[in-house]
């Protein structure tokens, strides 16, 4: 799996197909949604028209260029009530950023979130972004991810960053090219701008050296900053004695990852430090494909018993095998484990430590979604997982069996949660081996009326027309389901 294949994961380790049908626009409150569609002139004329009286615009994937910029900077100075511009995919072209800037700095432009991941941009651009940044307090969000910004780049937006005009409280440049010499200024950004929030700089080649000086601005009084997001940094253990220090330091960080950097234990034991600090107040902790071990279950295991507020765990692609998942299993299940998403995809987890996890299942009353696709739980294990599931105490709403080995014969099993456990609104079964007998279970218990399954994936799996179409009729005659084929 790629890096940026990855990095999506890491949001909700959600498929792409998953994201675009249920419904970034209902998220978002979008008026004007459009994606993957070529623009005729025709079209582009009708947008046009939309455009200019929507408070939320998003034209990703559309194969706009600068030439369309030039209508767009023109509705961002005409259309006051406009707060949200997404053109994500798009090869706009440094110059096609500086007619959206000519927009952006009309007086009666009060945009606030501008995303423009993936479209072509260099540092060119950064000089129009800059004078953007100082200038427009009410640009409160800035997405520039996947655009080869550079060292330079990213040096002249720090320099409007740090404009005391600047109220920026999100900034993602994951996937710019930045550089261990960006993270001076943006020591400097985070000890000026109070009013940041989140800052992700995930898949830039910075290094240790690099993470300690960002530490210092962390450490500074005048940073708020909740979410830092260092995924593939080229970091290790030796970074994890000092986000330790902040974590230990500085309450407002509630929200860390440090996925696919080989920290392994001993970075992992470093964090824990931090993590049980009574200061310490995380609650989103991502640590997927860092190289842990059953040895880092045991420190995690305590940070589960005795960190209340910690409510993410992601884990995914560690070696944690049984013996971890038994350790993190104490864990989860000390009254004070307060957990609601727990990520342990491909964690080479097989039917042995199904029995903790049920177990878990029948006393966390806080546990809510559970991803533990590609593992080799087998029909056995769903089995021994379906006793926690039936437990009155589970109150789990999302279950993940992605790629876990199984068959036909455990849709018994699963056709009977289904039917009798009202809190589960999200299941996913993808790429396992059901066929039409196993999804034919399913289908029965999907229409007993104390079923309240909101999404079924069964994407790759194979199924006779017979079968699709019988899905397809349920999915209709059922308000509220969507089934993912």
């Amino acid at each position: 799996m790629g890096a940026r294949l990855l990095r999506s994961f890491c949001l909700r380790r959600l498929p792409c197909f998953w994201i675009r049908k249920r419904g970034l626009a209902s998220a978002f409150k979008m008026d004007l949604d459009i994606q993957c569609e070529e623009m005729s002139a025709s079209r582009w004329t009708e947008l046009k028209s939309s455009m200019n009286t929507s408070k939320t615009v998003r034209l990703d994937d559309c194969n706009l260029s600068a030439s369309h910029c030039k209508d767009i900077g023109s509705v961002l100075s005409s259309n006051q009530t406009l707060t949200e511009l997404t053109l994500n995919n798009n090869e706009l072209g440094d110059s096609g950023v500086e007619l959206l800037c000519k927009g952006l700095m009309t007086p009666s432009c009060n945009l606030q979130k501008l995303w423009l991941q993936n479209c072509n941009l260099t540092d060119a651009c950064c000089k129009h972004l800059r004078s953007v940044l100082s200038t427009k307090p009410t640009l409160t969000e800035l997405q520039l991810g996947d655009n080869k910004l550079g060292t330079s780049g990213v040096k002249v937006l720090c320099e409007g960053l740090m404009d005391p005009n600047c109220k920026l409280q999100k900034l993602q440049l994951e996937y710019c090219e930045l550089s261990p010499d960006n993270c001076e200024m943006l020591c400097s950004a985070l000890r000026t701008k109070p009013s940041l929030r989140v800052l992700n700089i995930s898949n830039n080649k910075l290094g240790d050296a690099a993470v300690k000086v960002l530490c210092q601005g962390l450490m500074d009084p005048n940073c708020n900053l909740q979410s830092l997001h260092l995924e593939n940094c080229r970091i290790t253990a030796a970074s994890c004695g000092d986000l330790s220090t902040v974590l230990a330091r500085k309450p407002s960080l509630t929200e860390l990852s440090v996925g696919e950097n080989k920290i392994g234990d001993p970075g992992v034991a470093l964090l824990c430090q931090g993590l049980l600090n009574p200061n310490c107040k995380i609650e989103k902790l991502w640590l997927w494909e860092c190289g842990v071990s059953p040895a880092g279950c045991k420190d995690l295991s305590h940070v589960l018993s005795t960190k209340e507020s910690l409510t993410e765990l992601s884990l995914i692609g560690n070696r944690l095998g049984d013996p971890g998942m038994e350790l993190l299993c104490q864990g989860l299940k000390d009254p004070k484990a307060k957990l609601e998403a727990l990520w342990i995809r491909e964690c080479g987890l097989t039917t042995a430590c199904c029995k903790s996890i049920s177990s878990v299942l029948g006393t966390n009353q806080t546990l809510r979604d559970l991803h533990m696709g590609g593992n080799k739980i087998g029909d056995a294990g769903v089995e021994i997982i379906r006793e926690g599931l039936m437990n009155p105490n589970c109150n789990l709403r999302s279950l993940w069996l992605g790629n876990c080995s199984l068959s036909a014969a455990c849709c018994g099993s699963l056709a009977t949660i289904l039917s009798s456990k009202p809190s589960l609104t999200e299941l996913d079964l993808s790429n396992n081996s059901l066929e039409d007998e196993g999804v034919k279970k399913l289908c029965e218990s999907l229409k007993h009326p104390n079923c309240k399954l909101q999404q079924l994936v069964l994407y790759d799996i194979y199924l006779s027309s017979e079968v699709d179409d019988e899905l397809k009729v349920l999915e209709e005659s059922k308000p509220g389901l969507k089934i993912i084929l």
